[in-house]
């Protein structure tokens, strides 16, 4: 057994790349989920709209947790060899997906019906109605909450420990396991999210200040 000291605490400051690095794969893996999702959700297809609901609902409504383990644990079952990287990284894609979809649907239906049905008049296609007039109006409006959901998704990573990935919570159980201090390992654990998060808290509530004087206007 040795004591908490400064190689330990670099051990878990140097997984916090792993951390980023789960955190940026599931953020742009889960944008594109849930610009499908936002899209299919605001169709005029009502076969999508179900799809997209019945999808959200599923990852809404499950654990992420769950998720995490029927991934890694069911992809050998279907005979695939899968590494907790990945593992983690598709199921907080799906995860991420269902509610950045769900909070997308929110900004494009936030765009004033005035401005859709002025596409309608013009008689504009779906693909150009979104393209040209409703997305870059929700664009600016979704980036705050996207921003705030991006904490979220760098403190889910966290539960990747449970299935082996080395980010910063299982670094620290591995040092709390050989040094047997779980209050000086958590607590640097806790800081090291909390620096990696309140930036990004931060930035979010800049960014939706800015959009309400914006709209004060």
């Amino acid at each position: 057994m040795r004591t908490f000291g400064w190689a330990e605490f670099l051990f878990i400051v140097e997984a916090a790349k792993w951390t980023i690095t789960l955190s940026v794969l599931a953020f742009v893996g889960g944008s594109l989920v849930g610009l499908l999702v936002a899209l299919a959700r605001t169709s005029d297809v009502p076969a999508l709209r179900h799809v997209a609901m019945l999808f959200t609902r599923v990852f809404q409504g499950t654990p992420l947790l769950l998720q995490l383990f029927l991934v890694f644990f069911g992809a050998p079952v279907l005979g695939l060899e899968i590494d907790p990287l990945i593992a983690a990284a598709v199921a907080l894609t799906l995860n991420s997906g269902a509610f950045l979809g769900e909070i997308w649907r929110g900004c494009i239906d936030a765009v004033p019906r005035g401005q859709w049905e002025a596409a309608h008049a013009l008689s504009l296609s779906y693909y150009w109605r979104m393209r040209a007039i409703v997305l870059p109006q929700a664009f600016k409006i979704a980036v705050p909450p996207t921003v705030g959901y991006l904490v979220q998704i760098v403190k889910g990573t966290s539960l990747a420990a449970i299935i082996g990935f080395t980010e910063i919570t299982r670094a620290g159980q591995i040092i709390n396991n050989a040094t047997f201090q779980p209050l000086l390992v958590f607590g640097a654990v806790g800081a090291l999210y909390f620096v990696l998060c309140w930036p990004l808290s931060l930035w979010a509530g800049r960014l939706e200040r800015r959009n309400l004087r914006a709209g004060a206007r």
